[in-house]
């Protein structure tokens, strides 16, 4: 059975989750998370806050990622104890500095890790910048894990309207109707953790709130909540996808100057908590379609006082993991890209129109292959 490796950075710009799994079964071989250095999650934070670095910072940060994604791939190959020309592809998401799809001219999306480093590296072929060809046929670039969620669970779950949700920095939704003739629909429903876990290192210099349990020591502010909430982009209609860039601790002080009292941090901690379960519920309920359960997946899942939140917002939906579905929820969009560089290799598209809004379905991603193309590539 083939093996292919997924790599993963997302929003949270602090480590690369890598697997090793079987393309038919998605049974996972091995695991690995490589930490971004600290001087690296700061020169990435900063570029997110200003937007401004020079050219040669900037090729420079390219290269510096692309060692850390091959380094990342080889500590795979070692734990998996598995020669590099026993793996039919890699893929890799890169790290997304800027997403701009709404631009009105010229949208564009950018991740970074030059895939050339990783191919020559592990003498593996590399499949990686994925969301540009979905922008090009008119896409958003996001989100690309809604045609995984479905070759993952929709023959697993028979004869009930499902959505998986992906809980990273960003949160997206996949809907899943029982009916397969029905189209799929997914768009980012905004900010997962990456609110959270901005406020937290402001505040108490740690990662991450570590099951939601600083947040549980506040009380959620109501004033708040509602003038969050009031942002356009919990109102816009899909197609649409968003990132850091736009849900980030400005856009947050800009509306923590407007509360007519101040707020505590864990306060605040406990409103962005219930604001990114809110938000994920009216994305459920504005689209119109009734899961009978909510499939979780992403760092959010281990939130407990989110998990505990999503439940409160959603009282009638069954909410589960990924893990009750044989993978944990940490490691599901690696193997999502693991999955879209076996589509690609295979002459086959990624992306779903329904979700990204492109006109037509396309095959994602540009191949550097390493001594030659595997054989499966169409």
């Amino acid at each position: 059975m083939p093996l292919y490796i997924g790599l993963m950075s997302g929003t949270s710009m602090d480590s690369i989750d890598g697997v090793l799994i079987k393309s038919e079964s998605f049974e996972i071989q091995a695991t690995h998370t490589t930490l971004f250095p600290q001087s690296l999650k700061n020169q990435l934070s900063e570029l997110v806050k200003n937007h401004k670095i020079s050219l040669k910072d900037l090729g420079t940060l390219d290269i510096k990622l692309g060692y850390l994604f091959a380094e990342t791939a080889t500590e795979i190959l070692k734990k998996a104890n598995t020669s590099p020309t026993k793996i039919q592809g890699i893929g890799s998401h890169g790290q997304t500095i800027y997403h701009y799809p709404n631009q009105t001219s010229y949208p564009f999306t950018l991740q970074l890790a030059d895939p050339n480093i990783i191919a020559e590296i592990t003498g593996v072929t590399t499949v990686a910048d994925f969301r540009r060809r979905d922008m090009a046929a008119g896409g958003q670039g996001a989100p690309l894990t809604s045609a995984f969620h479905a070759t993952l669970l929709q023959k697993k779950i028979f004869n009930q309207d499902i959505a998986v949700l992906n809980i990273g920095g960003i949160a997206n939704i996949s809907l899943l109707p029982a009916n397969q003739d029905l189209p799929i629909w997914g768009f980012d429903t905004g900010p997962g953790n990456t609110l959270m876990d901005q406020w937290i290192a402001e505040h108490q210099d740690q990662v991450m709130d570590q099951n939601g349990i600083w947040a549980a020591s506040g009380r959620m502010n109501d004033e708040l909540l509602h003038m969050l909430l009031d942002d356009p982009y919990f109102s816009l209609k899909p197609p649409k996808s968003t990132g850091r860039e736009y849900f980030n601790l400005f856009w947050l002080q800009d509306i923590l100057n407007k509360v007519n009292k101040k707020i505590s941090p864990e306060d605040v901690q406990a409103t962005l908590c219930t604001l990114t379960a809110k938000s994920i519920q009216l994305a459920v309920t504005s689209s119109h379609f009734q899961p009978n359960e909510l499939v979780v997946c992403g760092g959010g899942a281990y939130n407990k006082t989110l998990m505990e939140n999503l439940q409160r917002v959603l009282p009638h939906c069954k909410i589960t993991t990924t893990t009750d579905y044989g993978i944990p929820p940490k490691w599901v969009e690696s193997c999502a890209f693991a999955w879209l560089a076996k589509q690609t290799l295979e002459g086959l598209p990624g992306n779903i129109p329904t979700v990204t809004g492109a006109k037509r379905s396309v095959i994602l991603g540009a191949i550097y292959p390493a001594k030659k193309l595997p054989s499966s590539f169409a």
